[in-house]
């Protein structure tokens, strides 16, 4: 269903998607390709989604599409600019996509290549064929999702990791994406497909961040493939401007044994949509979703979660946490299934907020839905402001109010940040939160 306030954007795009189809030439053929054709298709069929549809009642997406974007932006980002936006500290394998294309003069791999595969999607498809055709398009949904659709038609850069059986990456791949919107608005559809092979680990994180004073459209869209023994770490950071539109579905497929903890952390961005969904398909496998979100002014922060149990003996464990300021908008919609066959399954969810405001507002959705009885389930969400007995104790004790208040928050946040492995990720959010919520204070 498609509106007409969305229908240039839409048409910008089938034309962006015929000027793609006719450079393949031959290689239309090809399986990739041909998964992109039927994707476009479905994007066309399913257009932009309004308040209308039951996923998106309180993420209005119609400012999005209300003008146009360059999806081809130039950039002439160099390192002296990067010197701006350094991560103190930051190891590991590091690579930057400036406006959604792959800068290897920016890029660092350390991790040998026996153990680690990290290529630009943009060249996987010549380079690691096999890893493509076989789990690109496979596990996101692309038929009913229109901006899942969107970005399996379009995406043109990102990057393909391969950890290979039986290796523990010690350094982490960092993702920097980086939206230079310093001279137009720009448009960008980033993909990223995730292998980790039998008995491996890796530690993930993507980090997304914005300069320039002009609007930023960036459609995301990440697979994890874990196969039995796998485990990954994985962290989503966003600091984007308030001209940022970020449309984001990260989604994990695991295998029997496998463990993936997702962590994703929102400090910045003028309209947010994150779409974590969680396939176990496997005995014993376990799954840790945690989410840390910090709106301010009219930003808006929209979470939607999807673990999906279908085999016995496993376990899942979400708290998601919001503090919300101004007047900026939450959403969260958490959802957990247990199929039938899912006996034994553990799933928890929560979903705790602090407003600081009374003009913030926060939407929640908390969905259980079991078809299978020898389960151990439950969900909750609460949504108010700080303690005042706490907040009186502190003050008693000399501290301000507004300092009291923001100890309270740091404190409230630490236990999504704490839990973050990679230490420049870590040092580099903590300080973003704290300066974040130094208006309180003032």
């Amino acid at each position: 269903m498609s509106s007409i306030e969305n229908k240039d954007l839409k048409n910008q795009l089938m034309a962006d998607f015929q000027t793609l189809e006719a450079q393949l030439n031959g290689k239309s053929v090809l399986p990739v390709n041909q998964l992109r054709i039927e994707a476009m298709k479905n994007f066309d069929r399913l257009g932009f989604p309004t308040i209308k549809h039951e996923e998106w009642k309180y993420s209005n997406v119609s400012a999005l599409t209300k003008q146009n974007y360059n999806f081809d932006a130039g950039s002439d980002f160099s390192t002296k600019d990067l010197q701006d936006i350094h991560l103190p500290n930051l190891k590991g394998n590091v690579l930057y996509f400036i406006n959604g294309v792959f800068h290897a003069e920016l890029s660092k791999i350390e991790s040998p290549g026996e153990q680690l595969q990290v290529v630009p999607f943009a060249e996987a498809q010549q380079k690691m064929p096999e890893i493509v055709n076989q789990y690109f398009g496979q596990y996101a949904d692309y038929k009913n999702d229109a901006f899942t659709a969107l970005n399996t038609a379009l995406a043109k850069d990102g990057v393909v990791v391969h950890i290979a059986d039986n290796k523990t990456l010690e350094e982490p791949v960092i993702l920097r994406f980086i939206g230079d919107t310093r001279k137009e608005d720009v448009g960008a559809h980033v993909r990223n497909l995730i292998v980790v092979g039998k008995n491996a680990e890796v530690k993930i994180a993507e980090a997304y961040r914005t300069i320039g004073n002009n609007s930023y459209f960036i459609n995301t869209v990440t697979e994890f493939v874990l196969f039995e023994d796998a485990r990954a770490d994985y962290y989503k950071v966003q600091n984007e401007s308030d001209k940022a539109h970020h449309i984001g579905t990260t989604q994990v497929y695991q295998k029997d044994k496998s463990y993936f903890y997702g962590a994703t952390v929102t400090v910045n961005g003028g309209f947010v949509r994150n779409n974590l969904n969680i396939v176990l398909d496997g005995e014993h496998i376990e799954s840790h979703l945690f989410g840390l979100y910090v709106p301010s002014g009219k930003q808006h922060i929209d979470n939607h979660t999807l673990v999906d149990h279908r085999k016995p003996n496993c376990q899942s464990n979400e708290l998601y946490k919001g503090i919300l300021m101004e007047k900026s908008t939450g959403v969260f919609n958490g959802k957990i299934f247990v199929r039938e066959d899912a006996q034994k399954t553990n799933a928890y969810q929560n979903c705790r907020n602090v407003v600081t405001s009374d003009e913030a507002t926060m939407n929640t959705k908390p969905q259980l839905e079991i078809w299978a009885d020898d389960v151990k389930c439950s969900h909750g969400t609460t949504t108010g402001k700080l303690n005042d007995e706490a907040i009186f104790y502190m003050q008693s004790r000399g501290i301000p109010k507004n300092e009291a208040i923001r100890l309270q928050l740091l404190a409230f946040a630490e236990d999504v940040v704490s839990q973050i492995k990679i230490d420049s990720i870590k040092e580099y959010l903590e300080g973003l939160i704290t300066e974040k919520l130094g208006v309180l204070s003032k």
